[in-house]
């Protein structure tokens, strides 16, 4: 009759590899082979392999598809490196950047595309902090920055008229702003930078060309009376840092990618704007700017520019004299409206709503000459570059029409 084994002496055979009742090498051990016993973690043995050679195989086979992946955004898609996606973490940032800015901005994609920074702070030593958003009214982001009590300085509400007053939500923005104290976490912000080191190197990690975005696009009207993804907006810009948006050039190129961005806008088309809701919205605009000047603030609007094919229907909407002229009035406001800048008209603007990247900063020169004369807290440098014409940024066969 065998003798019992002493819990000492069964685990030192246990360490040695040796076990009562033990199944063949190569088989897992389970508790139902050790009647009786405490149970150890299950185990098994770990078959011999060239795991170096299984290693550097899989090595090699990611970083051919993934330059395979990156030579074909570069040389088949357009895209960049060094083109930054946006977040709701990075307008977080930008956003606490205001708090004590000397200039802000706040305002739909219009602003944010037409507005060049750089050519901004050429002309006047200040480098102003975009805070716009697109897809998103820009009076609710003028009533955010009224009750942030830190912010002092001079805001410019860029406009979009239909969306300024038709809109009743924020729109895109709303989950930047909802979630603007939690973006600022460590953990966010970590993960932002990191982020943007990437897309640095990297063109493929563009956010417009995930494959959750892209394979949806296949659905053209596939299902009938439903909305369909195919006619989403697709990616529009370029973006580099401090927010600094412009038109990505695949757009001001015509082809397919500049005809389907012009029809995603569906002619802005859309019903007129009873009197009653533009001056409720005329009403909350004026207690915004009351507040913000209350605290030493000041509040300027700007109206970019829109194609005619765009125009027309905003126009019909709401015209201009029931919308920004009263708007101007009712809160005792300056403006700065794009049909008042000669240096303004008629540029190029590819896909109906937004500028091309070189008319940007031709209407940014032509605006920050106009808003210079409006405030004193802003001036032109003495050593400022000399104004923009349309046919700096216009071909020269078309400027000349």
């Amino acid at each position: 009759m065998p003798s019992s084994i002493s819990h000492s002496e069964a685990h030192k055979a246990e360490v040695r590899g040796v076990r009562e009742g033990a199944l063949p090498a190569g088989l897992r051990q389970t508790a139902a082979n050790r009647p009786g016993q405490a149970q150890p973690v299950p185990t098994r043995d770990i078959p011999t392999r060239p795991w170096v050679k299984m290693g550097v195989s899989v090595f090699c086979a990611v970083t051919l598809m993934t330059a395979a992946w990156e030579w074909n955004s570069r040389m088949n898609l357009g895209l960049r490196a060094g083109d930054i996606d946006d977040s709701p973490q990075a307008w977080g940032e930008a956003r606490r950047a205001a708090d004590h800015a000397q200039v802000a901005i706040v305002g739909d994609s219009r602003i944010l595309f037409d507005t060049d920074l750089a050519r901004f702070q050429a002309m006047t030593g200040v480098r102003p902090v975009q805070v716009s958003h697109v897809g998103t009214n820009s009076r609710t982001l003028l009533e955010h920055f009224a009750n942030d009590p830190n912010f002092h300085g001079l805001l410019i509400v860029g406009m979009a008229d239909v969306i300024y007053f038709g809109r009743p939500g924020i729109g895109l923005a709303a989950t930047a702003v909802h979630n603007y104290e939690k973006n600022g976490k460590p953990s966010q912000l970590t993960g932002l930078w990191l982020d943007r080191w990437l897309q640095n190197y990297l063109a493929f990690m563009d956010s417009d060309h995930r494959l959750s975005l892209m394979l949806p696009r296949f659905d053209h009207g596939w299902r009938k009376g439903a909305d369909s993804p195919y006619d989403d907006v697709w990616k529009l810009s370029e973006v580099s840092s401090g927010r600094q948006y412009f038109m990505w050039d695949q757009i001001e190129k015509p082809g397919y990618l500049q005809t389907h961005a012009r029809y995603a806008w569906h002619g802005f088309k859309g019903p007129t704007i009873p009197p009653f809701v533009v001056q409720r919205v005329i009403a909350h605009s004026a207690e915004a700017v009351r507040r913000i000047r209350a605290r030493g603030g000041d509040v300027i609007f700007i109206r970019p520019p829109s194609a005619p094919q765009l125009r027309v229907n905003e126009d019909h909407s709401l015209p201009r004299n029931l919308g920004w002229d009263r708007l101007l009035a009712g809160a005792n406001a300056k403006g700065i409206h794009t049909d008042d800048l000669p240096q303004a008209q008629d540029l190029a603007i590819p896909e109906y709503s937004h500028l091309s990247r070189k008319c940007a900063a031709v209407f940014t020169d032509a605006y920050v000459r106009r808003l210079v004369e409006l405030t004193p807290r802003l001036k032109l440098r003495a050593d400022a570059p000399k104004p923009l014409a349309r046919a700096d940024c216009v071909p020269q066969n078309i400027a000349s029409l």
